[in-house]
């Protein structure tokens, strides 16, 4: 049985929901997940032959869209430390147009096996608060950042509105866990954590901070859903 959240192995529980994760994001999200997506790299710049790493990459979504989305020259590697998840995402990978700019390794985002400045993009798209000390993740990412290149963090987030909040904290502290129990073989528990750590995430204006902290320049944030989740741009 899965362990509260302090407890967790986070990498076996990804590596058990990794057959069934594209399916639920698609149920939990109602879609939408993906129009979060496209309008985040709507407002991205990618300078040409950028080197991007997309950091808790999960089965390559977000990795293969900025596969498409830069130039010929660029090439994106994927980083995530479920081996499962990584092999539904080669899959994937070996079957798009981008199987030669694309590169998955499994590792660690709060150790990042990558020298000082290589990178001209880091992505996270709802993996942030899944890494056990989210600030040293933060460091990392400005670490292996280039002078001027951009980080983007796409997370799910808290509703402050106080006629939608209520119907949030229903949908995913009651709701997502019986989605994953219905629709993922009975893994109610997995997405109950899931919706744990989304409720005890940071707030979008903490992380905001957060990254000025760290050393990040230029925080810009914008909101979806009514704030269910929220995009951080930043440059180093």
């Amino acid at each position: 049985m899965t362990q509260s959240p302090k407890n967790t192995d986070v990498q076996a529980l990804f590596n058990t929901i990794a057959p069934e994760y594209d399916k639920m994001n698609n149920i939990i999200s109602l879609g939408t997940h993906k129009l979060w997506r496209q309008k985040v790299m709507a407002r991205m710049t990618f300078p040409d032959g950028a080197n991007i790493i997309d950091l808790a990459t999960g089965t390559a979504d977000w990795a293969l869209a900025l596969a498409e989305k830069s130039d010929a020259t660029a090439h994106v590697t994927g980083l995530d430390f479920s081996e499962e998840m990584l092999a539904v995402g080669q899959k994937k990978v070996d079957v798009s147009d981008y199987f030669d700019k694309i590169t998955l390794v499994q590792g660690d985002a709060m150790a990042l096996p990558f020298d000082d400045a290589v990178f001209d993009i880091v992505t996270i798209g709802f993996g942030l608060r899944n890494l056990p000390d989210p600030v040293m993740g933060l460091k990392e990412m400005y670490r292996v950042l280039k002078p001027g290149g951009q980080l983007v963090i796409l997370e799910t987030s808290q509703p402050d509105n106080p006629l939608v909040k209520p119907f949030w904290q229903f949908y995913f502290g009651q709701v997502m866990p019986i989605f994953g129990k219905v629709f993922a073989k009975g893994k109610y528990q997995e997405y109950k954590y899931l919706d744990d750590t989304t409720e005890k995430f940071m707030d979008y204006m903490t992380l905001g901070q957060v990254l000025l902290r760290v050393g990040f320049e230029k925080v810009t944030i914008s909101r979806f859903n009514l704030g269910a989740a929220a995009v951080h741009y930043a440059v180093k």
